[in-house]
């Protein structure tokens, strides 16, 4: 069994969609704690991460900044955010416990993977629906989390690739993100996240 940390990151200001700052309350309201408890696992929950909040005037004033015909979006409070997230992921890294970072928009993995990697070299897997193939030199969108593209698993690919990783026991850390309330219908994605992580975590749907 693990012993597990939750890390809430009210992060939205990565892109420009409000409403995935409310994504670590949604998971948290879906039972990921009790689900990983049940499963054996010490869990432990420490809160939030602390993020800039968008309407917040040193944030608001700086919506866009120019980099060669590109840009980036709320910069300053992404790097800000993304600091902190790095020393809470560092701290894991030095210790047995595996952090799951609840997001927030993805941009949060700019301190999520730099404080896991912090202690040596790792792997990184990376599901997604976007591209993420953009650079702040040719981005039209500024955002600094990707942009979208179709794609995307199945429920059942999802499920076994998390199976695969669970039987791997390599796991050393977890982003969920884009779990945005919004846009949901009675806190599916949010429940259908908290699957997920159980099914990494040994849980079996078959």
């Amino acid at each position: 069994m693990h012993k597990i940390r939750i890390v809430g990151v009210p992060m939205d200001l990565g892109q420009q969609r409000r409403g995935v700052d409310m994504g670590p309350s949604a998971v948290r309201y879906a039972g990921l704690y009790e689900r990983l408890q049940r499963l054996g696992h010490e869990v432990e929950d420490v809160g939030n991460v602390s993020v800039p909040v968008r309407d917040e005037a040193i944030v608001r004033a700086e919506n866009w900044i120019e980099s060669n015909g590109g840009g980036l979006r709320h910069l300053t409070a992404v790097i800000e955010a993304c600091t902190a997230i790095y020393a809470m992921a560092q701290e894991c890294a030095n210790t047995p416990e595996i952090p799951i970072f609840l997001g927030g928009d993805h941009s949060i993995a700019i301190g999520t993977v730099g404080g896991s990697a912090s202690s040596g070299p790792l792997g990184l897997l990376w599901v997604d629906a976007h591209g993420d193939y953009n650079t702040p030199d040719i981005t039209p969108s500024g955002n600094i989390h990707g942009m979208p593209v179709t794609g995307g698993l199945t429920f059942r690919e999802a499920h076994l690739l998390m199976e695969i990783l669970a039987e791997s026991r390599k796991v050393a850390s977890l982003d969920v993100v884009e779990i945005n309330p919004i846009l949901d219908d009675g806190n599916r994605t949010a429940e259908l996240a908290v699957e997920l992580i159980a099914s990494i975590f040994g849980q079996k749907i078959l």
